[in-house]
């Protein structure tokens, strides 16, 4: 499908595939003859084949064909900055986008002025101060279905009459769908009439953090929303605070959002984990430990 943009295609490819391996007892000239005589995207079917053989031969040398190019990641913090800060104003809108980006300045010049010549800090802070504020709700997997990509995807991929079924687990929904082993919310399928769900679900990110955001109200969205302003209140700490001594410590409380993965109670144990260790990085930060000296033997 990637190397001829025709799932029909790929019976000339097996063909050629097979014909390699020695399981087809007619020769190369004659298969080509054939597809000739038969007329129908003869140059398709005979690259086909060849490419077939190809596969047969030398597989590495297809996965060099098809191989998709690696997306392309910001190489620069500044183009790292740049990223997230389109990424959040096409989350939610321009507003959320300048609280990221008026943090980041913050530390900048926090960084330059109590702890120059030191790099790190400003950069953990946009990794994680970006995580927490682009949580993934509902709204924001309703956007990613329906901003044209996905839908994109699935037309450079397949061809044909396609069955969609999506995988979720709704928090409003988790009541009717617990595993009665773990007691943890499961799984639900839904087909592709979700697509028209998503589209106007999308438009309702305006609603998010609101009064009228009804999934706002589950336990798992108030809990990202607190990990956000607890967040900034230990930035708040590191920017009164900050010193070349207990500057690693600052990193390091930075970078905790990074360590938050998952989903439902994946992520609040993740997120039980992360305050452990916080605690002891904000002693730190508060009493930084002095470096032990180093004496001569004697």
């Amino acid at each position: 499908m990637r190397l001829f943009g025709h799932s029909i295609a790929s019976n000339m490819f097996l063909l050629g595939f097979a014909y390699q391996l020695g399981y087809v007892p007619v020769s190369s000239g004659a298969i080509e003859q054939a597809i000739e005589l038969n007329g129908a995207a003869i140059e398709m079917n005979k690259d086909a084949f060849r490419f077939g053989r190809l596969a047969a031969h030398d597989t590495a040398a297809i996965d060099r064909i098809v191989q998709p190019k690696a997306a392309q990641t910001p190489s620069t913090l500044t183009e790292m900055f740049s990223f997230r800060t389109k990424h959040l104003i096409a989350y939610q809108d321009e507003s959320l986008a300048r609280r990221f980006t008026d943090m980041i300045a913050r530390f900048e010049a926090l960084e330059q002025s109590k702890a120059s010549g030191r790099k790190g800090l400003s950069e953990a802070v946009a990794r994680g101060y970006f995580k927490l504020l682009s949580y993934k709700d509902e709204y924001e997997v309703a956007r990613l279905y329906t901003d044209g990509r996905f839908e994109k995807a699935i037309g450079e991929n397949f061809d044909g009459t396609l069955k969609l079924e999506f995988h979720l687990a709704p928090p409003l929904m988790s009541w009717f769908g617990k595993d009665k082993v773990t007691g943890h919310p499961r799984k639900m399928s839904f087909g592709r009439w979700m697509l028209p769900v998503f589209r106007q679900l999308a438009k309702g990110k305006r609603l998010r953090g609101t009064r009228w955001d009804i999934f706002g109200y589950t336990a798992e969205r108030r809990l990202e929303r607190k990990m956000i302003s607890d967040y900034e209140g230990v930035l708040a700490e590191i920017e009164r605070l900050l010193s070349p001594e207990n500057y690693h410590s600052a990193v390091g409380l930075a970078r905790l959002p990074e360590e938050i993965k998952g989903f439902g109670h994946v992520k609040l144990a993740n997120y039980d984990k992360v305050k452990q260790r916080q605690a002891a990085l904000l002693a730190d930060l508060r009493d930084p430990k002095p470096a032990p000296s180093l004496k001569a033997a004697e």
